[in-house]
């Protein structure tokens, strides 16, 4: 038996009707610069409380701190863009290759802060205490940085949850270590980042064991 074309014509008009058009995500550059407004608005804030001249004279007085935080500032940059292209479907796994240059520098400038004490003896060195409060503050900073890059990323959909959680964490745990520069009083040592590499791992493995799950579509 033939089938009738007026129904099946009928079918697909009540399928359609009940479709909602889907708003269409803002390309992945758009969406990194939208999240970077909200580090730079943060960074005024600080930068509004403490001044620059103290991270200024820092910088002059050991130019490997500058360099670090350069590095910090570049991780978080390729981190967020890696995350949100990653959110795209199709896109190679290979852009998690885009903050390793970045954060290459970050540990390399800020290792030359364990010869801090051999090189610069008169340096302001952070104790252990004043270190603890470093960690709390890269978590603090974090913490709402990665839920911002989260729900940015919630309609999107991510066909590798768990590393776009890393690159989440990553970016975040950067972005809060580069605010931490406006108001560091202190330059590097081994305690410090040792506490800054904790800092950075903790903010990483709570992404991807929440933000992981959040990202995942069952």
């Amino acid at each position: 038996m033939s089938s009738d074309p007026r129904r099946h014509e009928a079918l697909i008009d009540a399928l359609g009707a009940e479709l909602t058009p889907v708003r269409r995500l803002l390309p992945p550059w758009l969406r990194t610069l939208g999240w970077l407004l909200a580090v730079v608005a943060i960074a005024a804030g600080l930068l509004m409380r403490y001044g620059d001249q103290p991270m200024l004279r820092r910088w002059a007085g050991a130019p490997d701190l500058a360099w670090a935080a350069a590095g910090a500032v570049f991780t978080a940059v390729c981190a967020a863009w890696c995350a949100f292209v990653l959110g795209v479907p199709g896109r190679s796994r290979a852009w998690a290759w885009l903050p390793v240059p970045g954060l290459l520098l970050w540990i390399g400038a800020s290792g030359l802060g364990c010869l801090r004490t051999w090189l610069a003896p008169d340096t302001d060195i952070a104790t252990l205490h004043q270190s603890v409060d470093c960690l709390v503050f890269i978590i603090s900073f974090s913490v709402p940085l990665s839920i911002l890059m989260v729900w940015l990323l919630r309609r999107a959909c991510p066909l590798r949850p768990a590393l776009t959680a890393v690159m989440v964490g990553l970016a975040s745990a950067a972005a809060s270590a580069s605010l931490l520069e406006i108001c560091h009083n202190f330059d590097a040592a081994a305690t410090d980042l040792l506490t800054h590499a904790l800092a950075v791992a903790i903010v990483v493995g709570v992404n991807v064991a929440m933000g992981g799950r959040l990202l995942s579509r069952h």
